[in-house]
């Protein structure tokens, strides 16, 4: 069980130090942190409720919908809402690249249970696969979500809906494609890995999107 455990909980912790060591600004509060990552955590059994109760109604006759569409989106808006409640006007959110952390956080939070509950169910012959897949996915539609509650959290009120609108948007739409590359291809090379691929270009490139307006916005509130 230890070694079960230790398997499903090392990929999130390895991608969140990785996301957490690039961070070259004002040292983050740990508490908010693991907050974010407790918050996720505790997504997860809602979550599966509902998805649950929506199987066992048979709500979605095609499975399309029902495996792409429905899960990508709840699983998304459950973990927008919760940035939005609990973070974003938190006052320990003090840059734009602390969007990333906490997005991260919260969906590593809610993967590393998601991992440990499968594993418990399936072993530890699908750890490495769901490292690079489920785990990865996960923290990166975490850090692109992130990143634009980064821009909406420092830019002006007028502006800052349509971050936070582009947040859920863009959150969703890379799951819903990472979910379809599974559902569209049984051979992971022509489908999930390729998308895998874009996926951590796509979100790397938002780290360092985010790190140059975080170096701007300390220097706008540097005084000379």
């Amino acid at each position: 069980m230890l070694e079960l455990l230790t398997v499903a909980i090392a990929p999130g912790l390895a991608l969140f130090s990785y996301f957490y060591l690039r961070d070259q600004f004002a040292g983050e509060p740990s508490k908010l942190i693991f907050h974010c990552f407790l918050y996720g955590a505790l997504l997860t059994f809602p979550i599966l409720f509902i998805q649950y109760v929506f199987e066992a109604e048979n709500v979605f006759q095609n499975t399309f919908v029902k495996s792409v569409l429905f899960s990508s989106l709840l699983e998304e808006f459950f973990k927008w809402i919760v940035l939005l409640a609990a973070v974003f006007r938190h006052i320990d959110f003090e840059d734009p690249y602390d969007g990333i952390l906490y997005g991260a956080s919260l969906s590593l939070g809610f993967a590393t249970v998601e991992n440990i509950l499968y594993l418990l169910e399936f072993g530890l012959g699908a750890a490495f696969l769901r490292a690079f897949l489920p785990v990865s996915s996960h923290a990166l539609f975490g850090v692109v979500m992130g990143f634009y509650y980064g821009k909406a959290k420092f830019t002006e009120k007028r502006e800052s809906k349509w971050w936070l609108v582009a947040a859920l948007f863009a959150g969703a739409l890379l799951h819903i494609a990472y979910n379809a590359s599974l559902y569209a291809y049984d051979n992971l090379l022509y489908g999930a890995v390729p998308f895998m691929l874009f996926l951590w270009w796509f979100g790397l490139r938002k780290v360092r999107q985010a790190h140059q307006l975080s170096v701007s916005h300390y220097h706008k509130h540097t005084p000379s």
